[in-house]
């Protein structure tokens, strides 16, 4: 593949992970997605009326989506194919009253972090703010909710000099209350950093100050997602763990015609902080979606217990590839390569949801696609983390495997992966759902 054909073939990739600085606008990107391919919005609190051919979406708290196509067989016969991924990933999330005034009027930003971000590949970035901002409705049980993407520089994470810190390459214990706080503006005086993050929000949204009640936003790095190496080969962006697994997910399910069975792209959120809410992976969410939709077809419980049983789910979360500079951490004879394909997840103590008969259906999937596979097992003095396979199985018991694309750098703020495993994932994902 040359340097054109790869960035031609990318190019939605890319697109994708620009216009989805944070969970908030990257689910906001996919509904424009799915609507362009045909999907109609339905909502949770409404009847769920569908037939067989449809080709929906629903959300939950502006941060996860399901999008569903309905196949021409019940659930019960068939069963359900699920590609699961999530939205969210590790950074800053700014605090309420967030203005901190320093000497010289210096204002920084009160930040918490979110999830276990690379610290220290923050400092010294142009980063910018984006979010959703929450304000007053109808009445306090239905406030309006507006997106906002500030696409300038606006903030950076200044590192100490080394002039202070001639041991900062031996190695530098961070604090992420006092080290990783983005500086924003100067002012004259204190009366200027008086709600001046507010006031710059109301500005961009073009709002009432006295009418935002409440934000969720967080820092972003706004250097464009991009290809580099010496034919393009390779992809740099932050949060490519876990929205490349999101992305092509999605790009499966929109091209998804006349299928039998019930297909399902699932992008959850706060898998970075243990899925443990109303829209992650542990909660009844997507179990609820799936009933619902039985019972739509003239199921009851013991149909969907038996479409259940048929189901398979595609856990879609990055893996780790091999670093040429760390041989040492990773198994002598299970560490992906970039390039190599799409990674099998295993873990004897359970932490991926992968056995050897899911794993079986995952590697052929691959050879009837035509595309390599590999295989992601941590080196046994090294500790790994789980997802969403295993965390979804608390819900329902459903058969499944954990896979990903592999990532170098994962969870820094600039991630690396290759060209051709976005590639052959989407492939995979689409001879699942064909």
């Amino acid at each position: 593949m040359n340097s054109n054909q790869t960035k031609k073939q990318i190019q939605p990739l890319l697109s994708f992970m620009n216009l989805s600085p944070c969970n908030f606008l990257a689910i906001n990107h996919i509904k424009q997605l799915l609507d362009a391919a045909g999907f109609q919005e339905k909502r949770l609190d409404a009847p769920l009326d569908v037939k067989k051919g449809d080709k929906f979406y629903v959300t939950k708290n502006d941060s996860a989506i399901f999008a569903v196509t309905v196949g021409s067989k019940k659930m019960n016969e068939t069963g359900v194919k699920i590609i699961s991924a999530h939205s969210d990933s590790p950074g800053f999330r700014i605090k309420p009253h967030a203005e901190m005034r320093s000497e010289g009027g210096i204002i920084r930003l009160n930040t918490e972090v979110y999830g276990g971000p690379i610290l220290y590949t923050w400092f010294d970035r142009p980063l910018s703010v984006a979010g959703r901002v929450i304000l007053r409705g109808k009445d306090a049980l239905h406030p309006d909710t507006k997106l906002l993407k500030i696409d300038r520089p606006l903030l950076t994470i200044p590192h100490l000099a080394i002039h202070f810190n001639r041991a900062v390459n031996e190695g530098n214990k961070l604090s992420k209350q006092k080290d990783m706080l983005p500086i924003i503006a100067k002012v004259n005086n204190a009366l200027e950093a008086d709600n001046m993050l507010m006031n710059m929000v109301a500005k961009e949204l073009k709002v009432k100050i006295e009418d935002i009640l409440d934000f969720d936003l967080f820092l972003y790095d706004v250097q464009p997602a991009c290809t580099f190496g010496l034919n393009d080969e390779f992809v740099s962006s932050g949060r490519l763990d876990d929205l490349s697994m999101a992305q092509a997910a999605i790009e499966a399910i929109t091209d998804v015609k006349d299928s039998k069975a019930t297909c399902v792209a699932a992008i959850f959120d706060n898998e970075e902080t243990g899925s443990g809410t109303k829209q992650g992976a542990a909660s009844p969410v997507l179990a609820n979606v799936l009933m619902r939709l039985n019972e739509a077809q003239g199921g009851n419980y013991d149909t969907f217990c038996q479409a259940i049983a048929k189901s398979f789910m595609i856990s879609a979360d990055n893996a780790h590839a091999f670093h040429p500079n760390y041989p040492e951490k990773y198994d002598p004879t299970n560490h992906p390569v970039l390039g190599g394909g799409p990674c099998i997840k295993i873990n004897a103590n359970c932490k991926y949801m992968s056995d050897a008969h899911s794993s079986a259906i995952f590697r052929s999937l691959c050879e009837d696609a035509g595309v390599p596979y590999q295989y992601f097992v941590n080196h046994s003095d090294v500790a790994g983390g789980s997802t969403l396979g295993n965390i979804f199985t608390g819900q329902v018991d459903i058969e499944g495997v954990d896979v990903g694309s592999p990532l170098l750098a994962m969870h820094s703020a600039r991630e690396t992966a290759s060209v051709v495993d976005h590639l052959n994932m989407i492939k995979v994902f689409k001879q699942f759902f064909a």
